[in-house]
């Protein structure tokens, strides 16, 4: 079992509008019962949060997170795609991974 990342537009697509959602203030989490064993993730971060410089950091974030929480022990068979928000960026990174674990706490993701 490992973790993947979704690379393709039609994958973020297909969990967007078939997926669960969970909102919090470092992110929104969307998920997905995927077609496979493996979990894949997706982090996507929209021209409204700032220029490719602030994107980038909310990705290299997000990226760590679920590094932090997922990596040893991925969900089974779940495609996440993980927003970023305006407070991605400057929230503290204790804070970003328990918005995290939160939100896959309530969309009933258990790694």
């Amino acid at each position: 079992m490992t973790l993947t990342r979704l690379k393709k537009r039609r994958d973020f697509v297909r969990v967007s509008s078939k997926g669960k959602r969970a909102g919090r203030p470092g992110m929104g989490v969307q998920a997905l019962i995927g077609p496979g064993a493996d979990s894949r993730v997706g982090f996507t971060v929209t021209k409204k949060i700032g220029n490719a410089v602030v994107r980038n950091r909310c990705k290299r974030r997000l990226r760590e997170v679920v590094r932090i929480l997922l990596g040893p022990v991925p969900p089974q068979g779940w495609d996440l795609v993980l927003l970023g928000r305006d407070a991605t960026a400057d929230r503290d990174f204790a804070s970003l991974i328990g918005d995290l674990r939160g939100a896959l706490k309530q969309l009933g993701v258990t790694p």
